[in-house]
């Protein structure tokens, strides 16, 4: 059977989808025939643009309430019903909590847990009544499910989403379904900027199981299957997309060959 995931007809929204990760993700949906809106608060230096289409760019500055809501309104008399929103618009800056004062952490807060509850409460307005439905898509982050020393109220803020998604999932069956990408490291044009030239990228990329970092498309074809009908009975989830996750670090600082677990000396 094949696994060709078409969404033709369809109607995505890619928060902060005109560069890096959400870029890759709006090309994904342009490939498999949905008509894709991108919005983030600047356009995109270039045209996101795969299979001979062209997302639409609309401008949006996703911590104004009142903006958001009238986007989403606008965006269905415009382009019709809306089947998918993909809360990607994101990020911090390195910084120590005690570099800075709690007011610089609570703006990441608001843009990593508070943005997506804004567009995901004003999406669900224009799927809730539709027959068939809805996807909401957050994308989320490893940073959420471990230390993250550097980044800790982006951590917090994605953990919280994943938390949010799984309450949304409930309470907004059957008709809207909600789920998170768990994302690992992804190679962008940014990359440079955290982990250095080639052999940094190299270097990092040889910590995860996989041996390297994932691909915008990759975390895009993603997306498209969690949209997709393929996913129909996948609400409340967690799908982890970070290459294995990160080597537990005790493996290396070992100084002596790690002993085979316990079962496995046992007879048999």
């Amino acid at each position: 059977m094949s696994l060709a995931l078409d969404l033709s007809g369809r109607l995505a929204v890619v928060t902060g989808g005109t560069r890096g990760v959400g870029a890759g993700i709006a090309r994904a949906f342009l490939q498999a025939g949905a008509d894709v809106v991108v919005c983030a608060r600047r356009p995109p230096d270039t045209p996101v643009e795969a299979a001979g289409r062209r997302a639409h760019f609309r401008p949006l500055d996703l911590r104004d309430p009142a903006a958001v809501r009238a986007f989403f309104v606008q965006l269905a008399a415009e382009h019709g019903p809306l089947d998918c929103l993909v809360n990607n618009a994101g990020g911090t800056p390195y910084r120590l909590l005690g570099q800075t004062d709690a007011e610089r952490h609570a703006r990441v807060v608001e843009l990593n847990l508070l943005a997506p509850l804004t567009a995901s409460l004003a999406a669900y307005e224009v799927m809730r009544d539709r027959p068939a439905g809805g996807s909401v898509i957050m994308i989320g982050s490893v940073s959420g499910t471990r230390p993250s020393p550097g980044t800790a109220a982006y951590g917090a803020a994605k953990a919280g989403l994943d938390h949010l998604a799984r309450s949304m999932a409930v309470e907004w069956a059957p008709r809207v379904r909600v789920n998170t990408l768990v994302l690992g490291m992804v190679r962008t044009e940014l990359t440079a900027l955290h982990y250095g030239d080639e052999a940094g990228v190299a270097a990092v990329g040889a910590t995860v199981p996989l041996g390297r970092l994932a691909e915008p498309a990759e975390i895009g074809d993603a997306c498209v299957f969690l949209a997709s009908d393929r996913a129909a009975y996948l609400t409340g989830a967690s799908l982890l997309v970070h290459g294995g996750g990160e080597r537990p670090a005790f493996l290396d600082a070992a100084t002596v060959d790690q002993p085979a677990p316990p079962d496995a000396m046992k007879d048999t």
